[in-house]
């Protein structure tokens, strides 16, 4: 796919490479250019599933717009890159602007609010927290339940997104309230424990 004369891709400033796909497991990222064609692709992949023995589901396919706010509009609205191009199936989704997308752990759209992905997992942590807390942890205890819970379910996304300060916020309090079974006052300051 990546040495097709057929597909443009996207060039990277500063390097003489284009990025036309990113396969990470079984997720496929496909970058097309303005001036590509998706019946070009359509053919490379239908080429490639029945050389391979793949599949792609269509059904999963997500289709997420860049550039100017008229030209995702215009190509929203006839569902085709350019007026010489096909339209799209009717069962690939179109990420609609203020929708993220899901793409290899980070959430990517327009017009999208960064606390989005961020909002279900101070719930999540606390929840965990409340089950590990049944249990009766020492403070030592606590503190690598913390590491595990916490760390663990925001470590990936704090590497593909920053955190946002209203999140952090909530989950030092989440944690505060854990780690001291939810005292008004701390024995001991945070900063003293780091």
């Amino acid at each position: 796919m990546e040495n097709s004369p057929k597909l443009t891709g996207y060039n990277i400033p500063g390097t003489n490479k284009k990025t036309i796909v990113n396969l990470y497991a079984d997720d496929t990222t496909i970058f097309l250019w303005k001036s590509d064609r998706y019946t070009d692709l359509e053919q490379i992949l239908s080429k490639w599933c029945l050389t391979s023995g793949a599949k792609f589901n269509l059904e999963k396919t997500e289709i997420l717009l860049i550039g100017s706010k008229e030209h995702r509009e215009r190509m929203r609205t006839s569902r085709r890159l350019h007026e010489q191009d096909q339209c799209w199936d009717e069962n690939i989704r179109i990420a609609q602007d203020g929708c993220p997308i899901r793409t290899l752990g980070a959430w990517i759209g327009n017009e999208t609010d960064n606390a989005t992905p961020w909002e279900p997992i101070p719930d999540k942590i606390e929840k965990n927290l409340e089950k590990w807390n049944i249990s009766h942890p020492t403070l030592y205890g606590k503190r690598l339940i913390i590491q595990m819970i916490a760390g663990g379910m925001t470590q990936f996304l704090m590497k593909a997104q920053d955190m946002p300060a209203s999140i952090e916020n909530a989950l030092i309090k989440k944690i505060r309230n854990f780690f001291w079974n939810n005292a008004k006052t701390p024995p001991m300051s945070l900063e003293r424990l780091t």
